[in-house]
């Protein structure tokens, strides 16, 4: 790993002499200073922003071990190098020190890449470079006409249009300071022309080094096979049945005993709870996992895992971090009687004497035409423009092959309907909080009075767990509140109680608290902490939390 890891700081330290010469004057005369007539730098260190930004891209792309950005430097770098060596040849260049130290330092890079080749193996994706080409050409055309245009209206001297775009032009492609006779521009146009190569510059560099978006979904005969080891330990995980989102992929363990699925969004490989099946076989279904997440360049992640999937994964080389717990409650525990559930006992004594009452039935009972209604409820009564969900949630509603679901309905004193819920397995006798949807318009404590409902009535079901929502951070406002609470609890307790007042933390943790859960905690997994940021980008995605123009999922899925 030493040579890779040598090519990759030395981009990094190039980018940030970029960077920092770009904002330092005196430092970027001076790196220009020693870079003209006989006097060269090393490998890629010009003072600039555009550079620096080129050089950032190609560090982190090193660092995903991607093989195009490593055929690009050692083509790169191995004719500069060339170069160089040819230029060292006169008695004029080799008789500057500074010249001698670029040669050794750009052979040391090439020679890294060398050494180190085996080391860069991340495939891209086949359609990159035609992508790529697609990019720079609709980018150059359009960057091109607004340039143009911005030089037409700007010019302070008469010149046709034509001249202004090929002006344009020349100066976005150009990587000198280009001027033209007849043109006479503000600064900020050429400030801005350039801003728009750099950008073009990024895209046209993303789409050549994209990682592979996905591998094949979901199958007929995956879902099968992962239905079956649901059946065989799907009591295991109450996340478990949420595995057969349909956009994710899976991977199998050798002996076909355990599954990891998972879902790419956004460079990340994102797995969420357990693996699937034999806690034995795991093992042999994680490694693979991370061997295709290393292989296209993927982060591999995990999200909502238990502790003892947690302990396995770690043994793989993944970090944990706690993200928050999860509320399971147990039917024969659960209770209205005494005086810590008074409150809870007077709220659902009040929505049930308004004339509200609940309809409990699995999913293959309920009459297809009865179902296109429920799901086109759901629809409706979403909050917001995207479905929201991956981790705890199936993201699809009436499947044929989803049964042994079950739907509660909430109507009024005249039977309307005004709220529902619903539930995937959680092995033979348990379920586990899918979808939670009410009239906007309707009285407040439906939901409570529905989990409640459920709870007094799910012996008569067989059932004798259930999982509600997922509290994020709840031992930060348990422990929080509690007296002695350090300074640096009570503070992050006091910013996600703040947070709070758009991202529901504390509201979701209130509102599992009253039916006295046990608390599950629930951990992220990861490789490197400096990809944190990118797994929550891509949580926030997959979660419907964060939305990209036009890839937002509008409607739950029916049928497959």
């Amino acid at each position: 790993m030493g040579y890779a890891r040598f090519a990759v700081w030395y981009l990094r330290l190039v980018a940030f002499v970029n960077f920092l010469s770009a904002v330092w004057v005196s430092l970027g005369q001076d790196v220009r200073r020693h870079n003209q007539e006989d006097l060269f730098t090393p490998y890629l260190l010009t003072a600039g922003f555009a550079s620096g930004v080129f050089t950032a891209f190609l560090a982190i792309t090193m660092r995903r071990r991607k093989r195009a950005a490593w055929l690009l430097n050692l083509g790169l770098s191995g004719a500069f190098l060339a170069l160089l060596a040819f230029a060292m040849v006169f008695p004029e260049i080799r008789r500057h020190p500074q010249n001698w130290v670029s040669l050794g330092l750009t052979a040391a890079f090439v020679g890294a890449l060398v050494l180190g080749r085996r080391e860069f193996y991340a495939k891209g994706d086949r359609a990159n470079p035609k992508l790529a080409a697609a990019v720079g050409a609709g980018g150059l055309l359009a960057s091109s006409l607004l340039a143009a245009l911005l030089v037409t209206v700007t010019n302070e001297r008469h010149s046709t249009f034509a001249a202004c775009w090929r002006y344009g032009t020349l100066r976005l492609v150009s990587i000198t300071d280009f001027r033209s006779p007849g043109i006479a521009t503000p600064n900020w146009v050429d400030v801005t022309v350039n801003g728009l190569s750099t950008v073009l510059l990024l895209a046209v560099l993303y789409a050549a080094f994209r990682s592979r978006r996905a591998v094949d979904p979901l199958t007929d005969d995956d879902e099968k096979r992962l239905r079956e080891l649901l059946d065989r330990h799907g009591e295991r995980d109450s996340l478990g049945y949420f595995a057969l989102r349909r956009e994710k992929s899976v991977v199998w363990s050798p002996s076909g005993k355990a599954a990891v699925a998972y879902r790419v969004v956004g460079g990340v490989a994102l797995a969420s709870g357990d693996p699937l099946g034999d806690p034995e076989a795991w093992p042999g279904a994680i490694e693979p996992w991370l061997d295709q997440a290393r292989a296209h360049g993927w982060i591999p992640a995990v999200m909502g895992a238990s502790e003892e999937a947690g302990t396995v994964y770690a043994r793989h080389g993944l970090d944990a971090l706690e993200l928050g717990d999860e509320a399971l409650v147990e039917v024969a525990e659960f209770t209205l009687e005494g005086r810590a559930m008074r409150t809870v006992r007077q709220a659902h004594n009040r929505v049930r004497r308004a004339g509200y009452a609940v309809r409990i039935r699995r999913h293959e009972e309920i009459p297809a035409v009865e179902m296109a209604t429920l799901v086109k409820r759901a629809d409706d009564w979403r909050d917001g423009a995207t479905e929201r969900g991956f981790s705890m949630a199936l993201g699809r509603l009436g499947d044929a092959r989803d049964g042994r679901c079950v739907m509660l309905e909430c109507t009024d004193a005249v039977g309307d309907l005004k709220a529902l819920l619903s539930f995937v397995p959680w092995g033979p006798h348990g379920l586990s909080l899918d979808l939670m949807r009410r009239d906007r318009d309707s009285d407040n404590g439906l939901v409570e009075f529905m989990v409640i409902e459920l709870l007094l009535r799910a012996r008569e079901m067989g059932i004798t767990q259930v999982s509600l929502n997922f509290a994020m951070f709840r031992s930060v406002f348990e422990r929080g509140g509690r007296l002695g609470a350090g300074p640096v609890l009570r503070l992050w307790r006091s910013l996600l109680s703040f947070f709070s007042r758009w991202w529901q933390i504390e509201s979701l943790y209130r509102a599992n608290a009253k039916y006295r859960p046990i608390w599950e905690p629930r951990f992220l997994l990861f490789e490197k902490s400096a990809d944190l940021p990118r797994i929550g980008l891509a949580s926030a995605r997959a979660e419907g939390f964060l939305e990209l123009p036009g890839v937002h999922r509008t409607h739950l899925e029916k049928q497959r």
